[in-house]
């Protein structure tokens, strides 16, 4: 608990702790100014782990590969037509945020501005953009791709100085500095001389935006089923069922495959009709909510739901469906059924798992194959060797030499995938020895000993 004076928290205390930025964030963002707060320290460490924390750690990601790179936004700017997909969809969403949180300020509502910038800087740069993008930073040569990349996360990066600079000034202005310092591309000594950020209406891009939530919403889902029946990220799968509701949504998801199919580690996608024989919708009357409204009709009602497809029952989510239109039409009482009047039911199939939420429906391959097995333990040794590349001080650019004790049943599978082990974990050689001294690490319930030499 904060020290107090009284039944009063000690204001001096809480910034010496916590400091003015993340004190003044939590205030700010938990309550509009005008309504009462409950003051609790839990939020504010809670502030500093997920939203300074976040920037804070994009931050240093950036400037570790940008230093590696000798990035200093000296190339000449690449229009947003000419970048990758990825990168035109995290510009448009910041010109997207400017927008809103121009408009939250304007309108005096800065607890909105400063939500809006949390969820930006969480859910869409760093736990989406930064980490679908990593191997762009660390992977080819400094060319087009790995530039676009740069210059699209350091634009991110400053803009968000800029826009949290009037409710975080410290460390707006710190973040402001370490990045202009390098490049120069503003003329003020601090970022509360420069600007606030204005939106570029020719870089929103709804459709895009949309789509991309979309592939952000399928792969929960399918994240979901892996950690629900325990299978590794690490662990190819073949194939994942989406039901498209119409033709805009089918194009989406087909647009969006491959972001969902790498995040996801999947192979395929198939894309069913809304009407499909396959996975199958079923639609139960809520006696709790409709009983006390239908009364006798309860039976009736219970009866036509029953008969719902998977058309009616996107009807009633999107906004209610009247059960009795014919009876209406003679002047009868709408019935008006919604959301919360159904439970949904998706029958099982065998070798599948499935997971709903709102219109979103997908249905998981979960089957492995030897072939998936394979490729499983190749990507769990790399993912143990990279830990220990990283334990051991190595640098990014570090070539090394790998030798690894014969294990009968694992080591085929290495063998088959030698090539894209030495590629991932930068191996000039990859060798099989009865023993040898080193680490003992678990690949998938298989024991092996690594000696990683750097070359």
């Amino acid at each position: 608990m904060s020290k107090r004076t009284g039944n009063v928290v000690d204001p001096f205390h809480t910034i010496n702790t916590y400091g003015a930025d993340a004190t003044r964030w939590y205030l700010i963002t938990n309550a509009s100014p005008w309504d009462s707060l409950k003051f609790d320290e839990e939020g504010i460490r809670e502030v500093q782990r997920k939203f300074f924390g976040t920037l804070y750690n994009t931050y240093q990601f950036f400037a570790l590969y940008a230093n590696v790179d000798g990035f200093q936004f000296a190339e000449t700017y690449i229009p947003l037509k000419n970048r990758p997909e990825i990168d035109q969809w995290i510009l448009s969403s910041l010109n997207s945020l400017v927008k809103s949180v121009t408009e939250s300020l304007n309108n005096y509502e800065p607890t909105q501005a400063g939500r809006a910038i949390e969820e930006f800087t969480d859910s869409l740069l760093s736990n989406w953009y930064v980490r679908l993008c990593r191997r762009r930073f660390w992977k080819g040569e400094y060319e087009h791709d790995k530039i676009c990349a740069y210059q699209t996360l350091y634009e991110c990066l400053e803009t968000l100085s800029r826009l949290m600079a009037p409710i975080a000034p410290f460390f707006a202005d710190w973040l402001y500095l370490n990045l202009n310092q390098v490049t120069q591309r503003f003329d003020f000594e601090s970022v509360h001389h420069a600007f606030f950020p204005k939106h570029d209406e020719a870089f929103i891009n709804l459709s895009l935006e949309n789509r991309i939530t979309l592939a952000r919403e399928a792969s929960s889902l399918i994240l979901s089923l892996r950690k629900k029946v325990n299978i590794k990220v690490r662990q190819p799968l073949q194939k994942v069922f989406i039901p498209a509701l119409d033709t805009e949504m089918a194009n989406q998801i087909r647009q969006a495959g491959e972001i969902i199919k790498t995040e996801t580690n999947i192979k395929e996608i198939e894309i069913l009709a809304a009407d499909n024989d396959f996975i199958r919708k079923r639609a139960k009357a809520n006696f709790k909510t409709l009983g006390r409204r239908l009364g006798t009709k309860m039976k009736w009602a219970a009866g036509e739901i029953d008969k719902f497809d998977d058309s009616t029952i996107e009807l009633v989510r999107q906004g209610g469906y009247v059960l009795n239109k014919d009876e209406v039409e003679a002047g009868a009482t709408p019935i008006l059924i919604e959301e919360e009047d159904l439970m949904i039911i998706t029958d099982e199939i065998p070798g599948f798992e499935i997971a709903s939420r709102g219109s979103l429906t997908v249905a998981l391959d979960i089957t492995l194959t030897p072939e998936l097995l394979a490729e499983g333990n190749a990507r769990e040794l790399v993912n143990k060797i990279q830990n220990i590349r990283k334990e051991s001080g190595f640098e990014l650019t570090d070539r090394v030499s790998l030798i690894l004790t014969q294990n009968a049943e694992l080591q085929p599978s290495l063998i088959e995938f030698k090539d894209y082990i030495c590629r991932e974990i930068l191996a000039d050689s990859l060798e099989f020895v009865k023993e040898t001294e080193g680490i003992s690490i678990d690949v998938n319930g298989f024991t092996l000993t690594v000696n990683l030499t750097k070359n």
